[in-house]
């Protein structure tokens, strides 16, 4: 198959790698600062899945989405942070022709905007929650893996035969991956997930399992499940948990001991003056229990410190502070 990745980062370029060593054509269309190390020395994935690499010239190499413009893609990758998303749509929108859209982004809304554009039938979406750095020029590192990605479609209570077909490619190629019939119940998990841990992180310029071990830290994190399980729900969302409670024990018993070493993402865009994605995670929550007449004030504090560092380009430094 061809396959463009459009933004491709940490995330992008380790599917690309993979992708390319296990037969596809792949493009990426990337930052031009990824590009020279790529062109010289390929790509390689390490870490937790084993090594896997591509010489250079195996993969296509874009900076402009105009240079993507001539080829028919049966997937387009969305890994753009969630704020990059409509500008990305309308991008993906000149293309002549293409087959998927597949959004395998954070936070939640990236996939209403991409069915908004391209229609429910064109649109995937994918909840990640295995962890991806980049350690060295043209490397990547998985660094973490709580569970298998999950593909599936726009409308629950159906697996189309896209999903089907892109988790068996992204499985065979190293990352486990199975298309499922309510992705969007998993994105709605991955968001309790994520607003508990990748906002205070980044406050606090901790990896993931330092939040766990301070009781301060914990009641943060117990509050701010407690507002988005709320939230979810007032929005119809389903979820495999009866209450936050049983959430809870999910979280502290499996996600955080299997992500502890995580660094957030949140803090990785802060150290390095790059917009962060607030507005779709604990922005997201506040937002919409604003609509809901829920009231959100840890997610409200959070979003507003987050805020405050990104506009002030003061990203939190010292790692040896650890939660109070």
């Amino acid at each position: 198959m061809r396959i463009l990745i459009y933004g491709a980062g940490a995330l992008g370029q380790a599917l690309g790698c993979l992708l390319a060593a296990d037969g596809h054509r792949i493009d990426l269309l990337l930052r031009p600062r990824f590009v020279r190390d790529i062109k010289q020395q390929g790509l390689r994935v390490t870490g937790l899945f084993g090594d896997f690499s591509v010489p250079p010239g195996r993969i296509g190499l874009a900076v402009h989405p105009d240079e993507c413009r001539q080829h028919r893609y049966d997937y387009i990758l969305l890994t753009t942070k969630s704020h990059d998303t409509a500008e990305a749509a309308a991008r993906i929108a000149t293309f002549p022709d293409f087959g998927h859209v597949v959004s395998l982004q954070n936070g939640c809304g990236n996939l209403e905007r991409l069915t908004t554009r391209f229609g429910n039938e064109r649109c995937l979406a994918g909840r990640v929650i295995t962890g991806f750095e980049i350690t060295a020029p043209a490397t990547v590192t998985i660094t973490v893996h709580a569970d298998a990605v999950h593909i599936g479609g726009s409308v629950p209570g159906k697996t189309p035969e896209a999903a089907s077909r892109l988790a068996s490619c992204l499985s065979r190629a190293g990352l486990p991956t199975m298309a499922v019939e309510d992705v969007i119940s998993d994105l709605f998990a991955k968001l309790l997930y994520n607003c508990a841990l990748n906002p205070l992180g980044a406050i606090l310029g901790v990896p993931y399992g330092a939040l766990g071990e301070k009781r301060s830290s914990r009641r943060i994190m117990d509050r701010v499940m407690d507002e988005t399980f709320a939230v979810i729900r007032a929005l119809g969302g389903r979820l495999e948990w009866p209450d936050a409670d049983a959430y809870r024990r999910h979280f502290y018993q499996t996600l955080l001991p299997a992500t502890a070493g995580h660094r957030p993402s949140m803090l990785q865009d802060l150290e390095n003056g790059k917009p962060t994605e607030v507005e779709a995670l604990v922005g997201y929550v506040a937002a919409r229990g604003a609509e809901l007449g829920l009231e959100t004030p840890a997610s409200d504090l959070l979003a507003d410190q987050i805020r405050f560092l990104q506009a002030n380009n003061t990203p939190y430094r010292n790692q040896d502070h650890g939660p109070a």
